[in-house]
Protein backbone atom coordinates (compact mmCIF):
# COMPACT_ATOMS: atom_id res chain seq x y z
CA UNK A 1 0.00 0.00 0.00
CA UNK A 2 1.10 3.36 -0.98
CA UNK A 3 2.61 5.36 2.02
CA UNK A 4 0.92 8.75 2.39
CA UNK A 5 1.29 9.73 5.66
CA UNK A 6 4.20 10.34 8.75
CA UNK A 7 3.05 10.36 12.07
CA UNK A 8 6.35 12.17 13.97
CA UNK A 9 6.89 12.35 17.87
CA UNK A 10 7.88 16.04 19.41
CA UNK A 11 10.72 15.41 21.64
CA UNK A 12 14.13 13.96 20.64
CA UNK A 13 12.89 14.76 16.84
CA UNK A 14 11.01 17.65 16.20
CA UNK A 15 12.27 19.29 19.46
CA UNK A 16 15.90 18.71 20.04
CA UNK A 17 15.67 17.80 23.65
CA UNK A 18 14.62 14.02 23.40
CA UNK A 19 13.40 13.99 27.21
CA UNK A 20 13.26 18.00 27.70
CA UNK A 21 14.88 19.78 30.19
CA UNK A 22 12.20 20.55 32.53
CA UNK A 23 13.50 18.70 35.53
CA UNK A 24 17.09 19.96 36.04
CA UNK A 25 15.54 23.74 34.66
CA UNK A 26 12.97 22.82 37.81
CA UNK A 27 15.97 21.52 40.49
CA UNK A 28 17.67 24.84 39.26
CA UNK A 29 14.60 26.98 40.10
CA UNK A 30 14.11 26.59 43.66
CA UNK A 31 16.78 26.38 46.81
CA UNK A 32 18.30 22.97 48.22
CA UNK A 33 15.98 22.66 51.03
CA UNK A 34 13.43 22.39 48.34
CA UNK A 35 14.72 18.78 46.85
CA UNK A 36 13.10 16.68 48.61
CA UNK A 37 10.03 18.02 48.04
CA UNK A 38 10.81 18.04 44.40
CA UNK A 39 12.39 14.74 44.09
CA UNK A 40 9.12 13.19 45.81
CA UNK A 41 6.56 15.32 43.67
CA UNK A 42 8.32 14.14 40.99
CA UNK A 43 9.10 10.58 41.55
CA UNK A 44 6.71 9.60 44.16
CA UNK A 45 4.00 11.03 43.02
CA UNK A 46 4.13 11.56 39.65
CA UNK A 47 3.27 14.77 38.94
CA UNK A 48 5.12 15.39 35.48
CA UNK A 49 3.37 11.93 34.16
CA UNK A 50 0.10 13.38 35.59
CA UNK A 51 0.36 16.24 34.06
CA UNK A 52 1.29 14.49 30.44
CA UNK A 53 -1.74 12.29 31.01
CA UNK A 54 -4.01 15.10 31.35
CA UNK A 55 -4.64 14.08 35.22
CA UNK A 56 -3.35 17.85 35.91
CA UNK A 57 -3.74 21.12 33.92
CA UNK A 58 -0.21 22.86 33.31
CA UNK A 59 -1.03 25.55 35.80
CA UNK A 60 -2.15 22.95 38.53
CA UNK A 61 1.15 20.98 38.07
CA UNK A 62 3.17 23.83 38.05
CA UNK A 63 1.24 25.70 41.14
CA UNK A 64 1.82 22.59 43.16
CA UNK A 65 5.49 22.22 42.22
CA UNK A 66 5.66 25.61 43.80
CA UNK A 67 5.90 27.83 40.91
CA UNK A 68 4.22 31.43 41.56
CA UNK A 69 3.50 32.33 37.99
CA UNK A 70 2.88 29.01 36.43
CA UNK A 71 1.84 30.64 32.03
CA UNK A 72 5.33 32.52 32.45
CA UNK A 73 7.39 29.44 33.75
CA UNK A 74 5.44 27.51 31.02
CA UNK A 75 6.77 29.67 28.43
CA UNK A 76 10.59 30.75 30.04
CA UNK A 77 10.85 26.78 29.75
CA UNK A 78 9.58 26.17 26.21
CA UNK A 79 11.49 29.86 24.92
CA UNK A 80 14.41 29.39 26.50
CA UNK A 81 14.67 25.34 27.57
CA UNK A 82 14.23 23.70 24.44
CA UNK A 83 15.01 23.20 21.21
CA UNK A 84 13.46 23.73 17.50
CA UNK A 85 15.16 21.46 15.08
CA UNK A 86 15.54 23.65 11.77
CA UNK A 87 15.73 21.10 9.32
CA UNK A 88 12.13 20.26 10.43
CA UNK A 89 10.55 23.07 9.35
CA UNK A 90 12.87 22.75 5.96
CA UNK A 91 11.71 19.28 5.89
CA UNK A 92 7.70 20.00 6.30
CA UNK A 93 8.08 22.92 4.22
CA UNK A 94 8.56 20.36 1.62
CA UNK A 95 6.89 17.22 2.10
CA UNK A 96 4.17 18.44 4.19
CA UNK A 97 1.76 18.96 0.78
CA UNK A 98 3.19 15.29 -0.68
CA UNK A 99 2.45 13.26 3.41
CA UNK A 100 -0.51 14.33 5.87
CA UNK A 101 1.85 14.66 9.04
CA UNK A 102 -0.08 13.43 12.13
CA UNK A 103 1.89 14.59 15.44
CA UNK A 104 1.94 11.75 18.48
CA UNK A 105 3.56 13.15 21.43
CA UNK A 106 3.76 12.97 24.95
CA UNK A 107 3.34 15.51 26.72
CA UNK A 108 0.97 18.33 28.94
CA UNK A 109 -1.60 19.06 26.49
CA UNK A 110 -1.04 23.09 27.27
CA UNK A 111 2.55 22.58 26.26
CA UNK A 112 2.43 21.14 23.27
CA UNK A 113 -0.46 23.85 21.63
CA UNK A 114 2.31 26.85 22.84
CA UNK A 115 5.19 24.66 20.94
CA UNK A 116 2.98 24.46 17.97
CA UNK A 117 1.63 27.14 18.06
CA UNK A 118 4.98 29.33 19.26
CA UNK A 119 7.13 27.73 16.47
CA UNK A 120 4.38 28.17 13.64
CA UNK A 121 3.95 24.23 13.33
CA UNK A 122 0.21 23.81 13.50
CA UNK A 123 0.25 24.71 9.85
CA UNK A 124 2.01 21.54 9.02
CA UNK A 125 -0.34 18.65 10.83
CA UNK A 126 -3.47 17.31 9.60
CA UNK A 127 -4.64 15.67 13.25
CA UNK A 128 -2.26 16.32 16.61
CA UNK A 129 -2.73 13.45 19.26
CA UNK A 130 -1.32 14.74 22.40
CA UNK A 131 -1.25 12.27 25.78
CA UNK A 132 -2.91 15.14 28.14
CA UNK A 133 -5.77 15.28 25.68
CA UNK A 134 -6.43 11.46 24.24
CA UNK A 135 -4.53 10.58 28.35
CA UNK A 136 -3.13 7.73 27.49
CA UNK A 137 0.57 7.67 26.43
CA UNK A 138 3.12 5.71 24.23
CA UNK A 139 4.22 3.15 24.40
CA UNK A 140 0.53 2.43 24.68
CA UNK A 141 -1.20 0.61 21.51
CA UNK A 142 -4.33 2.64 22.57
CA UNK A 143 -2.62 5.65 21.44
CA UNK A 144 -1.44 4.73 18.08
CA UNK A 145 -4.78 3.21 17.87
CA UNK A 146 -6.50 6.54 18.11
CA UNK A 147 -4.10 8.45 15.92
CA UNK A 148 -4.83 6.06 13.06
CA UNK A 149 -8.76 6.36 14.03
CA UNK A 150 -8.82 9.95 14.14
CA UNK A 151 -6.42 10.15 10.92
CA UNK A 152 -8.62 8.00 9.27
CA UNK A 153 -5.46 6.11 7.66
CA UNK A 154 -4.58 2.49 7.65
CA UNK A 155 -1.52 1.36 8.98
CA UNK A 156 0.34 -0.03 6.39
CA UNK A 157 -0.03 3.63 5.00
CA UNK A 158 2.15 5.37 7.85
CA UNK A 159 5.72 5.78 8.77
CA UNK A 160 6.41 6.56 12.33
CA UNK A 161 9.22 8.74 13.54
CA UNK A 162 10.45 8.65 16.94
CA UNK A 163 13.48 8.50 18.51
CA UNK A 164 12.26 5.68 21.17
CA UNK A 165 12.81 1.89 20.03
CA UNK A 166 10.13 0.92 22.27
CA UNK A 167 7.89 3.66 20.93
CA UNK A 168 8.41 2.44 17.65
CA UNK A 169 8.07 -1.14 18.36
CA UNK A 170 4.64 -1.06 19.10
CA UNK A 171 4.06 0.89 16.40
CA UNK A 172 5.54 -1.59 14.06
CA UNK A 173 3.06 -4.31 15.47
CA UNK A 174 0.29 -2.28 14.70
CA UNK A 175 1.59 -2.43 10.96
CA UNK A 176 3.18 1.33 10.87
CA UNK A 177 6.55 1.31 9.59
CA UNK A 178 9.49 2.80 11.66
CA UNK A 179 12.32 4.98 11.22
CA UNK A 180 14.25 5.36 14.41
CA UNK A 181 15.67 9.15 14.76
CA UNK A 182 18.54 8.50 16.44
CA UNK A 183 19.48 11.11 18.37
CA UNK A 184 20.32 8.84 21.95
CA UNK A 185 22.55 6.66 19.50
CA UNK A 186 19.89 3.29 20.93
CA UNK A 187 20.82 0.37 18.45
CA UNK A 188 17.95 -0.90 16.59
CA UNK A 189 17.81 -3.01 13.54
CA UNK A 190 15.39 -1.38 11.75
CA UNK A 191 15.10 1.79 9.18
CA UNK A 192 18.12 4.54 11.11
CA UNK A 193 17.96 8.58 10.26
CA UNK A 194 19.88 11.02 12.05
CA UNK A 195 18.61 14.31 10.67
CA UNK A 196 16.11 15.74 8.65
CA UNK A 197 18.09 15.62 5.44
CA UNK A 198 18.36 12.02 6.03
CA UNK A 199 14.74 11.40 6.26
CA UNK A 200 14.53 12.74 2.93
CA UNK A 201 16.72 10.62 1.29
CA UNK A 202 14.90 7.80 2.60
CA UNK A 203 11.82 8.35 1.67
CA UNK A 204 12.95 9.54 -1.80
CA UNK A 205 14.64 6.13 -1.66
CA UNK A 206 11.05 4.68 -0.93
CA UNK A 207 9.37 6.66 -3.56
Amino acid sequence: MEKTTIMFDMYGVIIEESKGNFIPYTYAHFKEKEYIRLTRQLKKEQLFTRAGNGELTSDEFLTALGYTDPKATMTDYIDNHLTLDKGFVEFAEKYHDVYDFILVSNDVSEWSEYITTHYDLNRFFKKKIVSGDVKCRKPDRKIYEIALEVSGKDPKECFFVDNSVKNLTVAEELGIEPILFNRDNEDYSGSIVNTFAELQNFLTSKM
